[in-house]
Formats: structure tokens, C-alpha cells, sequence
């Protein structure tokens, strides 16, 4: 019975020396691998950008609009990839219009006047890949927010372009580069 007692500690040591080799050798074995910006470009191949700056062909137009959005979309790009930004002659190359800017009624209080407003912002994107013309496309990215109609569009017109500017750019960013 005294033999039990003085294996007893070997044996646990045992187990967890078993149970180490174990966990290492499946932590060798797997391999894991992530990318942080989300971007699924081979730099090998290609290495800039061209960024052209989106004019506003809306009927419906906010000055600071267009540069805040061409600012935006040009940081996404410097921020979460390695791609130098060029004026021409771009490996990947991203044009196009702010296309529209609006807003409509979204909701109606029980007075029968406006509870909220809509305002929309629509871009049409022109994307060439030079390197993979497969990928090549045009289409719309629009977003919307949402304003209490108690508020003046003036004391909110710079936020909500703000974040739709940001939204539309995390659309188009996954739409060329993330390839989700």
C-alpha cells in the first residue's frame, strides 16, 4: 500500500508531461494564418493604386461632401494596405461619381408629420485590376442614415456624411481588395 502512495506523484507528473508533448505536437502540426487589414492582395504582383477623385453628380449637393469621402476612401486604402497610392498608371486603379444625395421621409409620427428622415448617399465605382482584368467592374455602393426630424439637417449633415462616407468605403475596400 505504501508503493501507491509513492507512485502516485510520478504518475501525475507523468500525465502531465503526456498531456504536454501532446498539446505541442498539435500546436506544430496546425498551422494558422490571418491576414489583420482583411485584404487578400499578393504584393508580389501588385504594388500601387490609383485613386481618382470622385466628382459629385448629384442634383442634390453638400460642398464638404466630395472631400470628405475622397479623404476617406484614400485613407482605407493607406491605412490597410501596403499599395502605394499613384496618379496614374496603377496596378489597381478605382474611379468613378458620387451619384446621388438625398433625403426622403422614413417614419411618420402620430401627428401625421415626419418623425425621421433618411439621407442617402449613392457612388458608382469603376475598378480595373491591371494585373487581373477578371475582377474588373462597375457598380453602385449606397448608404443611408437616419435623423430625428426635430433636428436640422445642418446640425447633423456633417456626422451622417461622415458615416456613410466611412460605410461606403468599407464596401467598396471589400468589394476590390478583401475579395470576401
Amino acid at each position: 500500500m505504501d508503493s501507491m502512495k509513492t507512485k502516485a506523484p510520478y504518475y501525475n507528473i507523468l500525465c502531465l508531461v503526456a498531456c504536454a508533448i501532446v498539446t505541442l505536437t498539435a500546436l506544430v502540426s496546425c498551422s494558422v494564418s490571418y491576414k489583420l487589414n482583411a485584404s487578400s492582395i499578393d504584393y508580389t504582383k501588385t504594388k500601387t493604386i490609383q485613386i481618382a477623385d470622385f466628382p459629385i453628380r448629384s442634383s442634390y449637393v453638400w460642398g464638404p461632401m466630395g472631400p470628405m469621402f475622397n479623404n476617406e476612401l484614400k485613407d482605407k486604402f493607406a491605412n490597410n494596405t501596403r499599395l502605394s497610392l499613384v496618379r496614374s498608371n496603377g496596378d489597381l486603379k478605382i474611379e468613378g461619381e458620387i451619384t446621388q444625395y438625398q433625403q426622403r421621409n422614413k417614419s411618420v409620427a402620430a401627428d401625421g408629420y415626419s418623425a425621421q428622415t433618411e439621407l442617402s448617399m449613392t457612388v458608382n465605382v469603376r475598378f480595373t485590376n491591371n494585373v487581373n482584368h477578371s475582377e474588373d467592374f462597375e457598380k453602385q455602393f449606397t448608404a443611408t442614415s437616419t435623423y430625428e426630424t426635430t433636428q436640422s439637417l445642418n446640425a447633423v449633415q456633417e456626422q451622417l456624411v461622415e458615416e456613410m462616407s466611412k460605410d461606403i468605403c468599407d464596401q467598396i475596400f471589400n468589394a476590390t481588395v478583401a475579395n470576401w
